[in-house]
Formats: C-alpha cells, structure tokens, sequence
C-alpha cells in the first residue's frame, strides 16, 4: 500500500528559475527522494492543491490537461512552460464514486488545467512527467473535519496503486514571510510537529480540527487553504503514523516548513 504525503509546493514556477535554485535547494532534495520513498511505482497521482477550491469536490477528467499560470509577476518564459502528463478520467470516475458512496457531492471537471500547486513539485517528483496526474479540489468553507472525512473516504485508492499527495505549506502568510516570521512559524510548525507525532490517530485528526488553537496559528495562516490538504493526507493515511521528511527553519531567511510522509514503513533515518 502506497503512503501518502503533505508536501510544500514552493512559490509559483520556481523549478524553472535558474535564480531560485539555491533557496529551494532542501526542498528540491526532499521531493526528488519521494520515488524512491515509495517501494512499488505508482499507477497514477491524486494531488490535492491549495490552488484550487470549488463549491462541491471536484477532480479533473481531462485526458491531458492543460496549464494554468496561476501566478504573478515572473519572468516572461514561465508563463510558456510546459508539464505534459497525462490525466486519469478513470481515476477520476473512481474518485467521484468513492466519494459519493461516502455521501460527499462531487463533479468532474473535463476542461480545468493543472495548477502550480500540481506542477512546481512535480516537475521534481517525476520530471518526466510520465505517471498521470488528477487534481481534485478543496471545497469552499474549509472545514476541517470534511476534509479529513474527504481523505479517509480515499484511502482505498492506496491499495490500488495511487499515490495521494497534499500539496500546500506548513507556513502560509504572504504578508509576514522572511526573517520577520522566524518565531511565529516556528511555532507553528513545531504544533504541527508534535500533532504529527501523535500514536493515535484520532487524537491526531482531533488536534487537526482544532488547528486554530495551536500557538501562532493565525499568524502562521490567516487564510487556511495551504493548510487544507494536510487534513486530506492525514484522514487518508488512516491509522498509519507520520514522519517528517523536509525540515527547514532558515526558508527564505527565517521561516519552518515541514513536509511529511505517512506509511507504516518508515523510512531509514
């Protein structure tokens, strides 16, 4: 059975800007590790982006989606690259199936592209860009407890060889990034952390839904959606434990960020 992830996806495309190599340079190690994390090739990839809400679940069916450059302000050549994989529609019909049977609504989406939340840790993950990749999207309002819920309702696509990733930040407050954020995100993400590490998975899903009370948490997000698809990873991996396998407490001058992977097989430290 295949582990699930929570994972940084990094600011815009910057695995195609020679200028953000050495910053990103951790983070880049920890993603281009994850195949050799996962024991047996994955059929296909579920990636849940912060980028994308939508009034109901939904999960892209398109053959071979397009790009959406849902950035601004980088240089001219970004806005022209390419990720080519595949879709999945059949995944994406077992996606919505396996959601309906869980009393979730949900819709197929044929036409929407991937987003950076999707392609900027990919283009590391596969470079090659050779498994098939379906999206599928938050739901408007956020809410925790549906959102683990969400991820549970999933969990049976693990056995059948789909890789299910959340792909946000432990630390999302544009307004507060850089050195000026060393405390507040360390504190953060030290909670997250110590939520993470909990034996029991109710109590972990349990601290979850009361993000809000952890030190720092609305510093560390004043808006939740890159936070979101931790719940995802989280109510997915059932009972398996967690393990933290990117750490950085100096990103962009000063902040904590975490990536973590859940498995009952650890990982060699």
């Amino acid at each position: 059975m295949l582990p699930t992830y929570f994972i940084s996806h990094g600011g815009g495309p910057w695995p195609w800007m020679e200028s953000q190599r050495a910053t990103y340079a951790r983070l880049s190690s920890a993603l281009q590790k994850i195949p050799q994390q996962l024991g047996s090739i994955p059929r296909a990839i579920l990636m849940v982006s912060a980028h994308w809400e939508a009034t109901e679940f939904t999960v892209t069916s398109k053959p071979m989606p397009g790009m959406i450059y849902d950035y601004n302000g980088f240089p001219k050549h970004t806005y022209a690259i390419r990720y080519p994989a595949p879709g999945n529609p059949e995944l994406a019909q077992q996606v919505q199936t396996l959601l309906s049977d869980n009393g979730f609504a949900s819709q197929q989406d044929a036409e929407r592209g991937f987003d950076h939340g999707m392609y900027a840790p990919m283009a590391l993950i596969d470079p090659l860009a050779a498994t098939p990749v379906v999206q599928l999207s938050l739901k408007h309002g956020l809410d925790p407890l549906e959102h683990l819920a969400m991820g549970r309702a999933l969990a049976p696509l693990r056995q059948q060889g789909i890789l299910i990733i959340g792909s946000g930040l432990s630390y999302h407050n544009l307004q507060n990034f850089g050195p000026d954020a060393r405390q507040v995100s360390a504190e953060f993400d030290d909670w997250v952390q110590k939520s993470m590490a909990l034996p029991d998975s109710t109590e972990r899903a349990a601290a979850l839904v009361k993000w809000e009370n952890a030190p720092s948490a609305r510093q560390a997000h004043p808006r939740e959606e890159h936070l979101l698809p931790l719940m995802v990873a989280v109510g997915a991996a059932g009972e398996d434990p967690s393990q933290r396998v990117y750490h950085e407490s100096d990103f962009m001058g000063g902040i904590s960020v975490s990536n973590f992977r859940f498995s009952k097989s650890p990982l060699a430290e």
